[in-house]
Formats: C-alpha cells, sequence, structure tokens
C-alpha cells in the first residue's frame, strides 16, 4: 500500500468475451438487469459490461450514485452522504482494468490533516497523515505514554490489515474455515492476532489511557454502522486504511459516483433512472428479470441487485436472515458562514459519556442528549473560505435505524447538536439547511429504517454473516454496502467488482474463487 497500484483477479481470464476497449461484444452476450445505480451497481456493471455483457442499470432515483447523493441548499450543491475517499487502488485497478487512468477522469490530493476532533470537556487534537506528526501531537495531548501507545497501535492496525486484505476485503465472502485456508496454517498466529472476540472498546485500552483517545479511535467502529462496545477489535485496520491515505476529492465526492458513471457508460451500459423495480421476477426457481412500478416486464439472464439485501424479500427474493440494524442518521445539509473553530474538511466534536450514546441508540432506540457530531466542511481544503462568507457543511449526528416505524422531528435535535459544537467554540451562522432524518433514509431506501451500513457489525462473526455475491437463488447476484466485505464507498466499490467476477464465473459454469488484490492487474 502507500503507491498507486491494481488489482487483479485471481483466476484466469475467462473466455466468455473479449475486454470492450480490446475488441467488441459478442451478439450473444449474456443479458444483465443491475438494479441501483450506487457505487457497487456502476462499478459492477462497467466490469461487466468491459468483458462483454449487455448491461441495463435500473435506477429508482432521479439520478445516480445512490448514497453518494448531492443535496442542493441555496443553489449548492453538498454531499449528503459518504464523504471519505480512501483506499484509492481499488478505483485506479477498476480504471486500469479498462484500459483508463482514473487521475484522467477524477481529480484527487491527499490532505495533511486526516480530521480535527474536540471534546467539550476541553482539548483538541489533529491526526496527520504524517505518523511522526501524529505522536508529537498526541504526546502533547496526552503525554508520553499515549503516544507510545498510538505508535504501537498504528503498527497493529497495519498488521491487522495486511492479514485480511487479500484473504477477506478482496476476496469472495468466506467462511470461518476458507478464512483460514486464505491466511495460511503458517498464519494462523497473524489471524489470531487481529482480535475478532475482543471488542474495539477493549483491545484499545491496551493502548492508550486517555479516555478520549479511546472515544477518538472508537469511533472507527461507527464506519460500519457498529458500536465500539459491540464491534470486534478487528475493525482497528480502519485506522491503517486512514493512515495509508484520505483524499479530497474535486467536485466532492458527487464526483467519484460520475466518474464511475462515466466509465460504465464508456464500456456500454445504459442507464435508466426514474425505473423502480417492485420485483424480481422468478421462474423455475431463477432469477430471470424484473417487473416495474409501470408494469414494465424486463428479462435478463441474471439479475444484480445494488441495495440493502434486507430489502430483497419486499421485491419477491429470498433474502438473509433478520439481524439488529446498523446506525441511521440525523444530518444537516448547510450553506452558512462559521466563526470561532478553525475547521479541517474532516471534523469531529466530543461530549464525554461516549458509552450512552450506544446504549441510548441500541437499547433505547434514542438519540443521546450530547451527540457526537461529525462535520464535513467541504470548502475547507487547500485553501478555506474568506470568514464570514458561506461554507458548505454536513453535519451529522447518529441515530437508531427506526424510521420505518416511526418519524424523527430534525428541529428536536438542532439545539443539543449546537449547544455541543458552541461548547467547543464553533458557531454555525444564520444560513440554510436541508435535513434528513432516518425516516428520510428509509423513504430513500426502503424497508431499512434507515440503516446506512446494512446489519450492525457486532460480535466476532458479524462481517461472516454478510451476504456474499450470489443470491439465494440462481441468476441472483448481490453487491452494496450490506453485503460483503462490507459498508463504505471503497468496500462497495469491491463488493461490485466482486459479484461481477462472480457472475461471470458462474456463467461460464466454472467455480474457481474470485479475488482482487492491489498491485496487479485484472483482465
Amino acid at each position: 500500500m502507500g503507491h498507486p497500484a491494481h488489482h487483479r483477479r485471481a483466476d484466469d481470464p475467462l473466455p466468455l468475451a473479449a475486454d470492450r476497449h480490446d475488441a467488441p461484444a459478442r451478439g450473444d452476450a449474456l443479458k444483465i438487469l443491475v438494479v441501483g445505480a450506487g457505487v457497487a451497481g456502476l462499478t459492477a456493471a462497467a466490469d461487466l459490461a468491459r468483458r462483454g455483457a449487455d448491461v441495463t442499470i435500473l435506477e429508482r432515483a432521479a439520478s445516480h450514485g445512490g448514497k453518494m447523493r448531492h443535496v442542493m441548499v441555496d443553489g449548492r450543491g453538498i454531499d449528503g452522504g459518504p464523504t471519505v475517499f480512501t483506499m484509492r487502488w481499488i478505483f485506479e485497478g477498476l480504471f486500469a482494468d479498462a484500459g483508463e487512468s482514473l487521475s484522467d477522469h477524477l481529480g484527487v490530493y491527499s490532505t495533511n490533516v486526516l480530521a480535527r476532533h474536540a471534546w467539550r470537556a476541553g482539548g483538541r487534537l489533529d491526526l496527520f497523515a504524517d505518523i511522526e506528526a501524529s505522536v508529537q501531537a498526541i504526546g502533547d495531548f496526552a503525554g508520553a505514554a499515549d503516544a507510545r501507545g498510538y505508535r504501537e497501535f498504528c503498527a497493529r492496525a497495519a498488521a491487522i490489515y495486511r492479514t485480511l486484505e487479500g484473504s477477506f476485503i478482496g476476496a469472495e465472502k468466506p467462511s470461518q474455515l476458507d478464512l483460514v485456508r486464505r491466511v495460511g496454517l503458517s498464519r494462523l498466529g497473524e489471524l489470531w492476532r487481529t482480535a475478532p472476540f475482543r471488542s474495539m472498546w477493549s483491545a484499545l485500552g491496551d493502548h492508550f489511557s486517555d479516555p478520549r483517545l479511546r472515544q477518538l479511535f472508537g469511533r472507527y467502529a461507527t464506519y460500519v454502522g457498529a458500536s465500539p462496545w459491540f464491534a470486534p477489535a478487528t475493525l482497528m485496520l480502519v485506522a491503517h486504511v486512514e493512515q495509508d491515505g484520505v483524499w479530497l476529492v474535486q467536485g466532492g465526492m458527487r464526483a467519484v459516483a460520475d466518474a464511475l458513471r462515466g466509465l460504465a457508460e464508456r464500456q456500454g451500459v445504459r442507464l435508466r433512472c426514474g425505473a423502480d423495480v417492485t420485483r424480481i421476477i422468478i421462474e423455475g426457481g431463477r432469477a430471470k428479470g424484473v417487473e416495474l412500478a409501470n408494469g414494465e416486464r424486463l428479462m435478463a439472464d441474471a439479475v444484480l441487485f445494488n441495495g440493502d439485501a434486507a430489502a430483497l424479500p419486499s421485491l419477491g427474493a429470498p433474502g438473509p436472515k433478520p439481524a439488529q440494524r446498523s446506525l441511521s442518521a440525523i444530518t444537516w445539509c448547510v450553506n452558512a458562514p462559521t466563526s470561532g473553530f478553525d475547521l479541517a474538511h474532516h471534523n469531529v466534536f466530543f461530549a464525554e459519556d461516549y458509552a450512552e450514546e450506544f446504549r441510548a441508540i441500541f437499547n433505547r432506540r434514542e438519540v443521546t442528549a450530547a451527540p457526537t457530531i461529525y462535520i464535513c466542511a467541504q470548502d475547507r481544503g487547500l485553501q478555506p473560505p474568506p470568514p464570514g462568507t458561506p461554507e458548505r457543511l454536513l453535519l451529522l449526528i447518529n441515530a437508531p435505524a427506526d424510521g420505518d416505524s416511526r418519524d424523527f422531528n430534525a428541529s428536536d435535535y438542532i439545539e443539543r447538536t449546537h449547544s455541543l459544537l458552541a461548547s467547543c467554540g464553533l458557531h454555525i451562522g444564520e444560513g440554510s439547511a436541508v435535513a434528513t432524518t432516518p425516516s428520510g433514509f428509509n423513504a430513500l431506501f426502503p424497508t431499512t429504517g434507515g440503516a446506512l451500513y446494512g446489519m450492525a457489525s457486532h460480535g466476532a462473526t458479524a462481517t461472516l454473516r454478510r451476504s456474499g455475491a450470489r443470491g439465494k437463488i440462481p441468476g441472483l447476484y448481490l453487491a452494496g454496502g450490506s453485503v460483503h466485505p462490507g459498508p463504505g464507498v471503497p468496500m462497495a466499490a469491491m463488493s461490485g467488482r466482486l459479484a461481477a467476477a462472480r457472475l461471470l464465473e458462474d456463467a461460464a459454469g466454472r467455480s474457481t474463487s474470485v479475488g482482487f488484490a492491489p498491485g496487479r492487474h485484472s483482465r
């Protein structure tokens, strides 16, 4: 890691069809319907079409992108979904496999400050792309022992990542036995040290005595919609992912979705927005097509579903067993001036009792009185906006995924949010805002309750319980943040690549395992 790289398919190239940039597709190409134009759907479609398939994406919304959406406030587009761009190698490999360069279609630049943190009880801390700079900052913030603990924590996170990168992240969903086999008997000690049977919060105590640092790094569990008290310590690998590069995107994260759409369409993919799929057609025990809300029936050789796997039963297809939902959120896309606190691009504001936040959400199904607040200051990059001028902000607090069973009123949570920010020194002036609650996210992504990460990654085997690329019936394939390898923009892209590769392997009558890894090309 740490340098541009590409992936490869773990198996030999399929004889199904030539790559589109090498030769035209065959006339008898597989006909594939992709349901959903999120990151995974766009990625899968690009790979499928590149390999010669006839691909149509059906998107319920008026535009592509899925959760990677733009919200218009005062005529300005604000990213209202994912805001962190990491694991750049996944996207570089996707474009390279199509004979293109990511940099020709997406402007990204690294940032020195990974995130800025502040506590209501006192203290501010920046994490830096340079580990030694962070060691120095943590030493000044919490003392020499915790600075040493941070260096050890980084080494541990990197080791976990190295163990799981090829065996889990870039490979098909494994069983526990498969994971052992992939890692190798000679490396079982490394697999054990990924600490799946310890909670993240417990493992962080090995490295940090200052509770504020355990808050800061425990928050990585929320990247997959989980509580650090129930998420496995394995998720400490997120720290290494960020340390390896957090990139700022010219045009915001919406530009990532635009680049993926462009790649897919250059491979010959057709995108139909406003196409609401209400049923997956199953004939003879096999997925054979879809039916739209307007009654139109579209038939295909296979259906690739890019949505929350929990929604499959509502479409007449078998889905996973019900599981505890991940976190939802209340967000505000804001266009307003700020003062009193020098924002970075990524900012986090903490209260004192972190455990109470997750007891409130997962036990009492409510938002705590003093929630952790994440702010993406989207105009803070190479040059901050002039003082006193409106800037684009995404404010987010965690909430229970109950948007399908009760209403949430965002105004009920404004005072507690602004109060905590003010106690940390940040004041947001008069401006315009658009709020989205769990109810709103459920309307955007039906049957999820507003859960933004699929099932909650709680317990040692939670990640292994996620659905894989194959659905429960032939002809149905799954991709997106609710399936393996998990939520997040790069993981969703990887799931799309895995689903496309699995579909093509099955179509060719082969059961060879598929996978991708940095540093090597695929076909």
